[in-house]
């Protein structure tokens, strides 16, 4: 199979989709074969990846009377639960009605279409969202406990309009230990097969060129194939697959964030059989990390408290150029992160003074102050220098245009008129020795994604359904279900939803004739 994705099918205008009608995925006609099989390769669905789409999907399909395989290449269940916050929003749960929120499914999509400026794509959101407080409420009946300070409006994120936005306690956790309990029932009934250590290798495609089923290749170096009428793709994002990183956004892949297993094995698939990717043009960032080598992807060193609220900047911010780029002190998150999308390598250098290091709060979350002056000792991305000359040459910027930048500000400070606004002005930066540490914007999730349509079935290019074939979860790309920008709890609500509806869904269908 060809690597190259752009001569595989990528575009990046969005589809448009059936209506949320046509999508509703409610109870068809009632079952007119067993769904059992006497084939131990036979099954009613495969599901490809075990984390937030591929657990409920197997969980609704097997209480509907599905028989499921699950396959898994990882050695453990959960996918991107184990290193995601699990942040979640919908609108009507319960858990708003019992603190008195009032709120609907129409005030949260109009929210993410404000948010996203209108970039997300309108019937994936629709569909989510008017599905959103019933997996919620799911979730809680199945043990789930939301953060006794849940619902809000907002955290890390721009701030929805009414607090509909939740966690567990133990971040994406909380979410998968309820998942597997209940889905270990099923496995204990015979309605889920589960093969960890199992990689998927190609799809199974009839002459009519309907997906089949799958061939997989377990730890052992073996190859299976196994049969179904329905193959659902729920391995997640491609954030840990530098190459494929690469080839779609035509950017490095800067940090080990996202889960390891997260390499668009979906995604190549899906192209084989015709489909193709949308929604990279709302490639989108955060405000940065600071990483821990010079080598790429690499680890966090730590986090630089950039939220206002939190901590009001004493130090400015300089691009590749030497150039402020924004109002530190902005209060939106949104304008920050699209002010950095604009910048050269979408990176910059937090730069402060003595005076700063030793007068202002901690600027690394976590760390004592001792802690950050003994990080400019040699550690990557944090530059010292005596003057603001040395500290430019220690970067690799301009000098010049870096000392105009101090000078601005410091004019600022001194008048009370910032040249870009800021308020905070707490002092100016003036004391040597100069400081620097660099910050990196990266994406949290994928950006393009699988294309499908209002039934979550995945389309070629004419945007005709591949039969047999289904997408969700990550592998739909942040740029379908957020668009351009980060709307709270957008990506791990939708992954689960369309995992229960399809699991509904795609029990319904075993149980037409063939």
């Amino acid at each position: 199979m060809s690597t190259d994705l752009t001569r595989r099918g990528l575009v990046v205008g969005a589809a448009t989709a059936p209506t949320v009608a046509q999508a509703a995925m409610k109870s068809s006609s009632p079952a007119k074969r067993s769904l059992s099989s006497s084939s131990s390769d036979a099954f009613d669905l495969i599901v490809m990846g075990g984390g937030s789409t591929g657990l409920p999907a197997a969980i609704t399909a097997a209480a509907a009377g599905a028989r499921v395989l699950l396959l898994e290449h990882s050695p453990k269940l959960g996918g991107s639960l184990h290193v995601a916050n699990g942040q979640m929003s919908a609108a009507g749960t319960r858990l708003q009605k019992e603190k008195g929120i009032e709120d609907s499914p129409e005030d949260h999509f109009a929210d993410v279409m404000r948010l996203s400026r209108g970039t997300a794509d309108a019937a994936l959101v629709r569909l989510a969202i008017w599905n959103a407080a019933g997996t919620v409420d799911w979730l809680t009946d199945l043990g789930f406990e939301p953060d006794p300070v849940a619902p809000t409006k907002g955290i890390g994120h721009e701030p929805y309009g009414k607090a509909r936005y939740l966690w567990g306690m133990d971040k994406g956790h909380s979410i998968r230990r309820v998942l597997e309990t209940e889905l270990q029932r099923h496995v204990d009934a015979g309605r889920v097969d589960i093969r960890l250590e199992h990689e998927v290798q190609a799809l199974s495609i009839g002459t009519t060129g309907a997906v089949t089923g799958v061939t997989a290749r377990s730890a052992d170096g073996v190859t299976h194939a196994f049969t179904a009428p329905s193959v659902l793709l729920a391995s997640g994002g491609y954030n840990a697959n530098p190459q494929m990183y690469r080839e779609i956004c035509g950017r490095d892949l800067y940090t080990t964030l996202p889960y390891p297993y997260a390499r668009g094995a979906g995604h190549r698939l899906a192209l084989s059989a015709g489909g193709h990717l949308r929604g990279v043009e709302n490639f989108f960032i955060n405000f940065g990390y600071v990483l821990e080598t010079a080598s790429l992807p690499s680890p966090l060193a730590g986090r630089a408290v950039t939220y206002p609220d939190r901590r009001a900047p004493w130090e400015i911010y300089v691009n590749a150029l030497g150039q402020r780029f924004v109002r530190e002190d902005l209060p939106s998150i949104d304008a920050r992160e699209n002010a950095l999308l604009g910048q050269p390598g979408e990176r910059y250098w937090i730069v402060f003074d003595q005076g700063v290091l030793d007068n202002a709060p901690p600027l690394m979350a976590g760390w004592t102050r001792e802690q950050m002056a003994a990080a400019f000792d040699g550690r990557p991305n944090f530059y010292k220098g005596d003057t603001l000359v040395a500290l430019a040459a220690t970067i690799g910027i301009d000098p010049v245009r870096l000392k105009a930048s101090v000078d601005g500000y410091n004019y600022g400070v001194t008048t009370g008129a910032d040249f870009l606004g800021r308020r905070h002005l707490p002092r100016p930066l003036g004391t040597g020795p100069f400081y620097a540490i660099r910050q990196q914007g990266a994406p949290v999730s994928s950006a393009a994604g699988v294309a499908v349509n209002g039934d979550l079935q995945v389309i070629r290019r004419d945007g005709a359904p591949i039969s047999g074939l289904y997408a969700a979860g990550e592998i739909l790309g942040s740029g379908q279900l957020m668009g351009r920008a980060t709307c709270g709890g957008m990506m791990v609500t939708p992954a689960l939803t369309f995992g229960r509806l399809l699991g509904r869904r795609l029990a319904e269908r075993a149980r037409q004739p063939a």
